[in-house]
């Protein structure tokens, strides 16, 4: 063996280093093993989780946090399929992950003497098949290329790399191999075409009540200021996707979250609208509420910087392609300044409205000697927990208690149900949590999904990972008991026994207590105001409140069947 030669995995190790990479996640696997260790003995510090699927999950969270490129490191085979819901949720959320696989030796067909492959899996063909956009380092000589092509690829959203084990052992010249730097794309900010600002104006100038219905790709765009300014012109309302929720938060004239999740005040200010102007917004079913939050005579101007965003599930009227930001400046420009005559959605009643409005008006309570109602828990919290905070939540029925607590804006909050399954939350919370120290984060759970992940305790003890859970535990998966229970089919199968959470997260080093009233709740107020180290609430929730949205769907199929 030549002095001058290295196994790949160092260099490999090292190049990951270079990029700047300050945590990598994942879980140790034998074919990962000497990868790991090696970056952690470079100060690249191993973030493990206890699943796979959490792994890659954390990553998400870390890199949906910070907007760093995040690596995710998993074994071959079964480690790999372990993963693939949490990789399926990483490459629909766009954010920057690279998630490195191992994968089996290339053998080039010969006969191994050693017997079947139990870890035998192809990855190649499932990863392809799912649509993941997929790297193979197939040669040891070029395999650190293939590492920064796959790192730079993932600034654009997720990807995968796949190492072969034995390119991973192989001997390499450090010097011969060394990579030449490949530099991320870079997504240039343009404004819209000169005829979509003169066509979208148009309708503005007709319009004296619209709306600004603001999305993710606005937030990203940083173009909270510009809408502000755009609406504040035009007397426009402003409103929300639950994905931007409190983007606006402060706004007289902010109306909420459209759709599913919105509140009483906002919806009575939305119903008046003449035009809707939808920024950066995907108007899926949830904001559209299965499109029977949208007038059929109102004209909708959609404005997205991805031509192909634009009326992929509700119709547009008028497409403007460009940035968020900048497309907001050019209509502002385009636009003529009005009275206060000629705003008449800005009036002192609706302004009023929404000022003296409460989320504790917007519903009757429906607490019980033995559970409170979600909804009544998230006002609670809302004034108990450190204002500054992340939400992070899981998928199902809690989402009902999603309206009813604040946080600082978009980069506060995260909903995990991109992909409509649960489950993905905890793992989510640990990389949000890693990625932002300074702020309290909160990870919110149904015992549903608590249940799929509860393992994580340890990692987030052994981890020193900060994190707040509240488990909205209804003894049962929440959304299909109501499915079950709307269509009068038996509902016993979607139940659990009601289980005490709390000792269990104690006995892995969590402060944690039980809730099942507003008292009990109340008399945690000291621990909530200045969270130290892990704490876990098992808050008994009324299993019979309904999530607007799942009426929504239950209305929608029932009107369909009719």
């Amino acid at each position: 063996m030549s002095v001058n030669t290295i196994a790949a995995y160092e260099a490999l190790a090292a190049d990951i280093k270079g990029l700047g990479v300050e945590y990598v996640f994942g879980l140790m696997s034998d074919d990962t093993a000497q990868l790991i260790t090696t970056l952690d003995g470079m100060g690249v510090k191993f973030r493990s989780a206890r699943h796979e699927n959490n792994a890659v999950t954390m990553a998400e969270g870390y890199a949906a946090a910070t907007g760093r490129m995040t690596i995710v490191i998993l074994g071959r085979g079964p480690a790999t399929a372990n993963g693939m819901n949490g990789i399926n949720f990483a490459m629909r959320t766009g954010s920057r992950v690279l998630v490195i696989c191992s994968d089996a030796p290339n053998t080039g067909g010969t006969v191994n003497g050693m017997g079947p492959d139990y870890k035998s899996f192809n990855s190649a063909a499932v990863l392809q098949a799912a649509g993941f956009r997929t790297f193979v380092a197939n040669h040891a000589a070029t395999a650190r290329h293939t590492l920064l092509q796959a790192a730079a690829a993932a600034h654009q959203g997720g990807v995968v790399l796949l190492i072969p084990s034995n390119v991973q052992q192989a001997q390499i010249d450090p010097v011969a191999t060394t990579p030449a730097p490949v530099a991320p794309p870079v997504q240039a900010t343009k404004p819209a075409r000169g005829p979509a600002i003169q066509a979208a104006a148009d309708v503005l100038r007709k319009s004296r009540k619209p709306l600004f219905l603001v999305g993710w790709g606005a937030h990203r765009a940083g173009a909270r200021e510009a809408i502000i300014r755009l609406a504040d012109h035009t007397g426009g309302a402003l409103a929300t996707t639950m994905k931007t929720k409190d983007m606006f938060a402060g706004h007289p004239f902010n109306c909420g979250v459209m759709g599913g999740f919105s509140h009483a005040a906002g919806r009575r200010v939305m119903e008046q609208v003449d035009c809707i102007v939808v920024i950066g917004a995907g108007m899926n079913s949830r904001t559209t509420s299965l499109g029977a939050a949208f007038s059929p005579d109102l004209p909708v101007i959609q404005i997205d910087a991805n031509r192909s965003h634009i009326g992929r599930w509700f119709h547009a009227d008028l497409a403007v392609v460009g940035d968020a930001k900048l497309v907001a400046e050019q209509l502002l420009a385009a636009l003529p300044a009005r009275t206060p005559d000629e705003m008449p959605l800005r009036s002192a009643k609706n302004a009023s409205g929404l000022a003296e409005f409460k989320l504790s008006d917007d519903f009757e309570p429906m607490n019980t000697a033995r559970t409170i109602d979600a909804r009544t828990l998230a006002l609670e919290l809302d004034r108990l927990l450190p204002a500054n905070r992340n939400l992070i939540w899981d998928s199902g029925n809690l989402l009902v208690a999603a309206p009813y607590i604040s946080c600082a804006g978009p980069a506060h909050f995260k909903q995990t149900n991109d992909t409509a399954s649960i489950g993905l939350g905890f793992g989510t919370a640990m990389g949000y949590a890693i990625g932002t120290p300074d702020r309290t984060t909160v990870a919110i759970m149904g015992d549903g999904s608590f249940m799929m992940t509860m393992g994580e305790l340890e990692s987030v003890a052994r981890e020193g990972i900060p994190l707040v859970i509240v488990l909205m535990n209804d003894c049962a998966y929440g959304a299909e008991l109501h499915f079950l229970k709307e269509r009068n089919v038996p509902v016993y199968l979607s139940q659990f026994p009601d289980i005490d959470y709390a000792p269990v997260a104690q006995a892995f080093g969590f402060e944690a207590a039980t809730v099942r009233t507003v008292a009990d709740l109340r008399a945690l107020a000291p621990l909530l105001a200045d969270p130290q180290g892990p704490i876990l609430l098992d808050c008994k929730i009324n299993a019979s409140v309904m999530a607007s949205f799942l009426m929504e769907g239950l209305a929608h199929a029932n009107s369909a069947k009719a």
